[in-house]
């Protein structure tokens, strides 16, 4: 069976009552939401409160979902937003002595990084590539390899003409723009 099929029917079925769909997607998801969850280095209970809330968010959302193969990308930007929230709540909670001129001693708590932008923006990038067609997602990766693989090769290996690099890169670079996951990194976007 088609794997967007296969989702699309699985939604559908999940969004009229049956269990066993249901517990299907968040057994096929959960190991994409522990990965974007421990992309911004949550652990443990910090982790299953996220997928809970993903979770409870899928079952209010999952009747209006308007695309229903775009699933997974819908769980990645879900996740993520949900791990930000946990980032931000976990700052706000951290120990304080209204007498110490410092943070707690003994108390460390990790800011929000570089580190954790990175992997928002990785995420969302697999998100943008996973909706490109085959073809152009093919391309860009081959563009992105280090050592750079000659054109000559790159045509080899899609059977595609030299000329046609150029305009197939520019149409992939502008649907991968537009992708929510991608216009949402700037907060301006959601879902």
């Amino acid at each position: 069976m088609n794997d967007s099929f296969e989702v699309t029917a699985l939604v559908a079925a999940a969004a009229a009552g049956d269990e066993v769909a249901w517990q299907q997607l968040v057994d096929r998801y959960t190991p994409l939401v522990a990965s974007v969850a421990h992309g911004f280095r949550l652990r443990g209970t910090d982790v299953d409160d996220v997928a809970q809330t993903v979770w409870l968010r899928l079952v209010e959302n999952l009747r209006q979902l308007r695309e229903p193969r775009a699933l997974p990308m819908w769980i990645i930007t879900t996740t993520r937003n949900e791990c930000l929230r946990q980032v931000r709540a976990s700052l706000r909670t951290r120990p304080f002595d209204p007498l110490a001129e410092g943070p707690v001693a003994g108390v460390t708590v990790d800011e929000p990084d570089e580190h954790l932008i990175r992997a928002a923006r990785h995420q969302a990038l697999l998100a943008g590539l996973a909706e490109l067609p085959e073809r152009q997602r093919a391309l860009l990766l081959l563009l992105i390899e280090d050592p750079p693989v000659p054109y000559a090769e790159i045509c080899r290996r899609l059977h595609i003409k030299v000329g046609s690099i150029g305009p197939t890169r520019a149409r992939a670079l502008e649907r991968l723009r537009a992708c929510p996951e991608i216009s949402g990194l700037s907060g301006t976007g959601s879902r």
